[in-house]
C-alpha cells in the first residue's frame, strides 16, 4: 500500500511538473507586443542610419539587437500609415485618404490589429497620437483598445501641460508630452506584466510645433548641423535642430521603456517594434534621398523599420526586398500565433518566414504609395512615379530617368499603377456621420475639425489655423455663416447640450441655434470669456496649427433627438456686437 502511494505521489507530482512546464511553454508562444510609432521622423533622422547631426543610441541598440530592413515603406502622410498598419490593407481601402474633415475616419467595419488580440486575451493599450477618428465608436476604445491616453487628431497645438484624451474624458498631461506618454506606456506594462499584452506608443514627435525641453534643443545646437538637405536652399537650420532635439528625447524614452521590460525581466517574452510614419516635415539630411513628407519618391515613404524578439529573430539580421506598413497585422499575428480571421481580404504579408531565415527574404510583389494626386508603385528595386523610372539598386537617390531605356517595365508599371488607383481611391469620399449616442460611451465630441463651415459671400467664417486640427471656429462677424456637421444619431433619447466657446464683452448677449432633423433649441452668451492664448514655448514659428487657449462649457439643455442620420447645423438668428465666438466644440451627453 505504502509503495502504491507512493507511486501515485510520483506520477502526480510529474503531471504537476509536466503542467507548470507546458505552461511555461504556452507562456512563452504568447509574446507581448510593444510598438513604438513616431511622427514625421525620416529615414535618416537616426544615427544608425549615417546621419552625425543626431544621436539616437537607444534606437541604434534596438536595430543591432534585432532585424532591420533594406528598404521599407509606408504611406506619405500619417493618418494613412495608422490606418493601413492597424488593418493590413491599404488606406484608401479602409476609408482613409486625408488627414483631416473626417478624411481621417477609418471603416468601423474595419478589423485592427488590437481587435484581434483582445479577442485572444490580451491587455491593449495605445499611448499616443490616434488621428483614425475621434468618436466612439471610432474612438481607439471602440478599436481594440482597453486603454488609450493621448490625443485623437492630427496637428497638435502644444506639447507641454496640455488636454489629451483619457478613455474618453479629457484630462490635463504633465510635462512634456513625449515624457508624459512614455509614462503611462511603462504603467501600462507594469501593470499588465503577468499576462500578455500589446501597447502600442505613437507618438507625435518631431511633428511640428516644434517644441521640446531646454536640454536637448541646447545640446544639438550646440554640436551643430555638418550634413544637410540635398535640397539646402530650402533647408531650415532651426527647425533642423528641433526635429534632431525632438529625435533625442524620443530616443530617451525608447530607452525608458526597454529598460523596463529588462527590469521586468520582460525582454525575451516582448516583440518590440519601431518604425516611423513618413518622411521628414522638413527639407533636412535624409540620405539624399529625394522627397519629403507628402510624397510618394523614395524621402517620403521610405522609413526605418526595426524589430526585436530575442532568440526568435537573429540579432544584426538586415532583411532584403521590399516590405511595407500594411505587413504589421499579418506579421505579429503569424509571430505571435493569433488568428486573423475576420479581417476582410489583406493587402500585406507576414514578414515572418524572412525574419526567421525561412526564407531568403521579402517575395518580391508590388507595393503602391499614394495620397490623393501624388503616388508611386514598386517592385524589386524599381520604382515608377509620375512617367519616371528609376533603378533603386543602381540609383537609390532618383537621379536618372530610366522610362525611355526601359519602356515595357515603365509601361507596364503603369498600368498597375493605374489600375490599382481606380480601384482603390474613392472618387467621392462617403459622408462621414459622427456617431452619436452609444451607451457605453454617452459624451460624443463635435469638434471644430469635423465642422462643415458655410462662410456667406461677406462673411469670414474660417478655422483659427490652415490646419483644422486643434483649432477652432473663428471670425464670426455675421448672422448669415453657418456650421454643419454630419450626425448618426445611434440611440433616442435626451441628451444634455453644450457648447465650449469663447466670447469678448461685446458679444454676450448673442443668441444662437441648434437644429437637426426639424427638432431644435436656442441658447444665449450670457458670460464674457476671453482668456489669452496659452503660453507656446516654440523654438521655430508655427506654420499650420493653432494656438491653445481655454475654453468654457455652456450647458444649454436638454434636447430629445431621435434615431438617425442629418445635419447638425449651429447659426445665429442676429449678431449683436462685430463678433458672435469663438466655437470648440459641440457636445452631446445621452441622457437616458
Amino acid at each position: 500500500m505504502r509503495n502504491f502511494v507512493y507511486f501515485c505521489l510520483k506520477i502526480l507530482s510529474a503531471m504537476l511538473l509536466l503542467g507548470i512546464l507546458c505552461y511555461k511553454a504556452n507562456s512563452q508562444t504568447r509574446p507581448n507586443v510593444v510598438f513604438i510609432l513616431t511622427d514625421d521622423q525620416g529615414w535618416g533622422d537616426l544615427s544608425i542610419n549615417g546621419n552625425t547631426n543626431v544621436q539616437t543610441p537607444n534606437i541604434d541598440q534596438l536595430a543591432r539587437d534585432g532585424a532591420r530592413f533594406s528598404r521599407f515603406y509606408v504611406a506619405p502622410l500619417c493618418a494613412p500609415t495608422r490606418a493601413g498598419l492597424l488593418t493590413g490593407r491599404y488606406h484608401y481601402k479602409a476609408g482613409v485618404w486625408g488627414v483631416s474633415n473626417s478624411k481621417e475616419f477609418m471603416n468601423l467595419d474595419e478589423v485592427t490589429f488590437a481587435d484581434l488580440f483582445k479577442k485572444a486575451g490580451y491587455a491593449t493599450g495605445a499611448f499616443g497620437k490616434w488621428h483614425n477618428g475621434s468618436q466612439y465608436p471610432y474612438h481607439p476604445n471602440g478599436r481594440g483598445f482597453d486603454e488609450f491616453y493621448g490625443f485623437l487628431s492630427g496637428h497638435y497645438a502644444n506639447y507641454f501641460d496640455t488636454m489629451l484624451d483619457h478613455n474618453g474624458e479629457a484630462v490635463r498631461s504633465k510635462g512634456y508630452i513625449t515624457d508624459d506618454l512614455t509614462d503611462h506606456a511603462i504603467g501600462f506594462i507594469e501593470k499588465n506584466k503577468d499576462k500578455p499584452f500589446v501597447c502600442y506608443v505613437p507618438f507625435n514627435a518631431p511633428h511640428s510645433p516644434f517644441q521640446v525641453p531646454d536640454k536637448y534643443y541646447d545640446r544639438v545646437k550646440a554640436r551643430g548641423i555638418r550634413q544637410f538637405s540635398h535640397n539646402k536652399s530650402q533647408e531650415e537650420i532651426d527647425v533642423t535642430i528641433s526635429a534632431l532635439a525632438m529625435c533625442e528625447n524620443i530616443d530617451d524614452n525608447v530607452g525608458r521603456i526597454l529598460k523596463k521590460l529588462d527590469d521586468l525581466k520582460l525582454t525575451k517574452k516582448t516583440i518590440v517594434i519601431y518604425l516611423t510614419d513618413n518622411g521628414p516635415n522638413s527639407w533636412r539630411w535624409n540620405g539624399d534621398m529625394k522627397g519629403r513628407k507628402g510624397m510618394a519618391d523614395e524621402g517620403g515613404v521610405r522609413a526605418p523599420f526595426f524589430i526585436r524578439w530575442p532568440g526568435v529573430i537573429p540579432a544584426g539580421k538586415i532583411v532584403e526586398g521590399n516590405a511595407a506598413y500594411i505587413d504589421m497585422l499579418p506579421t505579429l499575428t503569424d509571430l505571435t500565433g493569433i488568428s486573423s480571421n475576420g479581417t476582410k481580404t489583406l493587402d500585406g504579408i507576414s514578414l515572418k518566414p524572412a525574419l526567421t531565415g525561412k526564407a531568403a527574404q521579402v517575395p518580391e510583389r508590388l507595393l503602391f504609395s499614394s495620397i490623393n494626386k501624388t503616388h508611386s508603385v514598386r517592385k524589386g528595386h524599381y520604382v515608377f512615379q509620375n512617367g519616371t523610372l528609376y533603378d533603386l539598386s543602381k540609383d537609390s537617390t532618383q537621379q536618372n530617368n530610366i522610362a525611355e531605356q526601359y519602356p515595357d517595365i515603365a509601361k507596364s508599371l503603369k498600368t498597375e499603377l493605374d489600375n490599382w488607383y481606380k480601384t482603390t481611391f474613392p472618387e467621392t469620399g462617403p459622408v462621414r456621420w459622427i456617431p452619436v449616442g452609444y451607451p457605453q460611451f454617452p459624451k460624443t465630441t463635435l469638434p471644430s475639425q469635423d465642422a462643415i463651415l458655410y462662410p456667406s459671400p461677406t462673411g469670414k467664417l474660417s478655422y483659427s489655423s490652415s490646419a483644422p486640427n486643434s483649432s477652432w471656429i473663428a471670425n464670426w462677424n455675421d448672422a448669415q455663416s453657418y456650421v454643419t456637421w454630419n450626425v448618426d444619431v445611434h440611440t433616442a433619447g435626451k441628451y444634455k447640450l453644450n457648447i465650449r466657446y469663447t466670447s469678448p464683452p461685446e458679444g454676450v448677449g448673442n443668441v444662437f441655434k441648434a437644429e437637426l432633423n426639424g427638432k431644435s433649441i436656442t441658447g444665449k452668451i450670457s458670460e464674457a470669456y476671453d482668456p489669452p492664448l496659452l503660453p507656446s514655448p516654440d523654438r521655430v514659428k508655427r506654420q499650420g496649427e493653432s494656438y491653445e487657449k481655454e475654453f468654457k462649457t455652456l450647458y444649454v439643455g436638454d434636447w430629445t433627438l431621435q434615431k438617425g442620420t442629418g445635419e447638425l447645423k449651429l447659426s445665429i438668428p442676429e449678431l449683436k456686437g462685430a463678433k458672435f465666438a469663438d466655437i470648440k466644440a459641440i457636445e452631446l451627453v445621452l441622457i437616458n
